[in-house]
């Protein structure tokens, strides 16, 4: 794979201010290569869409609202791939190749370079989508094609890392560490798909999510709440001692080990209650200490600050899963609500606020979120309540999923349109980028 082109500092392919504010408004393929931000948050967004409705539809055929459809594939287990490895990668391209750079004290990428594995990954899904209803080796070859746009971007992105000199690239690492997991996890899952393994897919899954996105989030959190925070209020300092990222990697790291133990095993139980009390309650009191209270008064830090809070509940959920299906003999599995308060609740939170923090300051807007943003950020709050409640197994709880699924789909497609038209236009301000 060929090393990731890095602009020269003295030259740009944008064109001026003066040509932008000049320059047709309306929405146009070429303003996706102005900055690596439009490209892979309008990817990540068209992803985000269409798996959210993907899924809307599928539940709507289960409960004969629409017409059956095919399988070729488990629906539980396409739905887990599609929503743990769809969009969320591509946001992060958008992110890490804009703000990367400036970490590791680089000139600006070029979007460009971005095109060949971006192209992959989204044909890749189409691919996959089609396997799923059709053909199940289908499935697995689209999956590839997803692993191998994901294998270049790590390739593109690790090339940044060693081209740095600065001092500080312990975030970069982290980040770039999680990724070559990543790597390893796609092709994992296309492998149980090729062998017809669905059970190694889903354990591919498992740990591609905590080893590999959620600890991206954690390196990119622990950068930047404190240092939004402190811009935003300066009352409060930007507190982040790097044991606190190593300590929340290790939180993270281990539940991929302790959800089975706690299974099969009344001391896995003990230990994993224990483990997982200690770190919500970590969790929420890193959320008061970086300033909780007093981000409500601003929206957009806001935002960051409550989808942080998710992680904390989270792991309490965790906690309660597990002592439940112990005190129930292993009768009562309520292990899909710290799942989706994990996924939906705390990465699907923090997407939102990170995404629209990035398109508005990289937009040439205002740094705030409006009366849509905000309405958005709270439609996908109660969206996580009733999967939540959907997951207690109380009488209507697959209406509640149903109701969940489909406000989630709202969000998705709502924060697309409004924001995916950003990125086929000039700046607002007229500055390159």
């Amino acid at each position: 794979m060929r090393s990731i082109p890095i602009q020269p500092l003295t030259a740009s392919p944008h064109p001026s201010p003066r040509d932008r504010l000049h320059s047709p408004s309306r929405w146009q393929w070429s303003w996706l290569l102005a900055s690596p931000h439009r490209l892979g948050f309008f990817a990540g967004a068209l992803m985000l869409s269409v798996s959210a409705l993907w899924w809307l539809l599928v539940l709507a055929a289960r409960w004969g609202h629409a017409p059956a459809l095919p399988w070729a594939l488990s629906p539980s287990l396409a739905h887990a791939l599609i929503m743990g490895f769809g969009f969320m990668p591509l946001f992060f391209t958008g992110f890490l190749f804009t703000a990367g750079p400036k970490w590791l004290g680089l000139p600006p990428v070029e979007a460009r370079s971005m095109l060949s594995p971006l192209l992959a990954s989204l044909s890749g899904w189409a691919v996959f989508l089609m396997g799923v209803h059709t053909l199940a080796p289908l499935a697995a070859i689209g999956l590839g094609a997803v692993a191998w746009g994901w294998t270049g971007f790590t390739w593109q992105f690790a090339g940044l890392v060693r081209a740095s000199r600065v001092p500080d690239r312990t975030h970069a690492r982290v980040v770039l560490g999680a990724s070559i997991i990543g790597v390893a996890s796609l092709w994992a899952a296309v492998a149980g798909l090729a062998m017809d393994e669905p059970g190694w897919s889903l354990a591919a899954l498992g740990v591609g999510l905590w080893w590999f996105i959620a600890p991206v989030y954690a390196a990119v959190l622990h950068r930047m709440i404190p240092f939004f925070t402190a811009a935003a209020l300066p009352v409060l300092d930007a507190w982040r001692p790097m044991w606190l990222l190593w300590t929340w990697l290790a939180a993270l790291g281990a539940q991929p080990l302790l959800g089975p133990w706690a299974r099969v095993s009344d001391v896995g139980t003990a230990f994993a209650v224990g483990f997982n009390l200690c770190a919500a309650a970590g969790a929420l009191w890193l959320a008061v200490r970086w300033g909780l209270v007093q981000s409500l008064r601003v929206r957009l830090l806001a935002m960051l600050h409550l989808g942080f809070v998710w992680l904390g509940i989270a792991f309490g959920l965790q906690a309660v899963a597990a002592l439940v299906w112990w005190v129930s003999a292993r009768s009562v599995d309520l292990s899909l609500a710290p799942l989706h308060a994990l996924t939906l609740g705390f990465l699907g939170s923090i997407l939102l606020a990170m995404a629209t923090r990035v398109s508005c300051g990289h937009g040439g807007r205002t740094l705030a979120a409006d009366n849509i943003a905000w309405g958005l950020f709270w439609g996908l709050q109660a969206a996580v309540v009733l999967r939540l409640l959907g997951a207690t197994h109380w009488t209507g709880s697959t209406g509640l999923v149903g109701l969940a699924a489909g406000l989630w789909a709202a969000v998705a497609v709502a924060w697309s349109l409004r924001y995916g038209r950003w990125y086929g236009r000039p700046r607002a301000d007229g500055r390159p980028g």
